[in-house]
């Protein structure tokens, strides 16, 4: 994926995107293979929402797992529904495409995701 240099918002699932999923509920979570190393990759400057379904009982016990393990994140929104996350977002003029969406397998992980910033986007 090409990308400007722009600021950005990163939205991301937490359960089996980022920590083998519902691996929380018999412990405590484990992180998938370079998904650490990606959030922690990510600029100060850009925003970084995590969606989960996870019921609000559980934000206490997740946010100090984040935060244990050093994770810089804005928000996190807890009890979401199960089904489809849909983003709609209209595209900049210059033809700058505003809205990106990686699909990943369960529990694979971030380390085949290669981001490429171009500075002439």
């Amino acid at each position: 994926m090409t990308l400007s240099t722009l600021p950005k918002t990163w939205i991301f699932d937490l359960d089996g995107t980022l920590v083998v999923h519902n691996g929380y509920l018999s412990g405590e979570d484990c992180w998938l293979p370079g998904a650490k190393e990606y959030l922690q990759s990510i600029p100060e400057e850009d925003y970084i929402l995590i969606l989960t379904g996870r019921k609000p009982e559980m934000k206490e016990q997740t946010e100090c797992f984040l935060a244990k393990h050093r994770i810089r994140y804005n928000a996190i929104l807890f009890g979401l529904p199960l089904g489809e996350r849909i983003l709609f977002n209209d595209d900049k003029p210059s033809g700058l495409h505003m809205a990106h969406a990686v699909n990943l397998l369960r529990d694979e992980g971030l380390d085949a995701v290669e981001i490429i910033y171009d500075e002439i986007l």
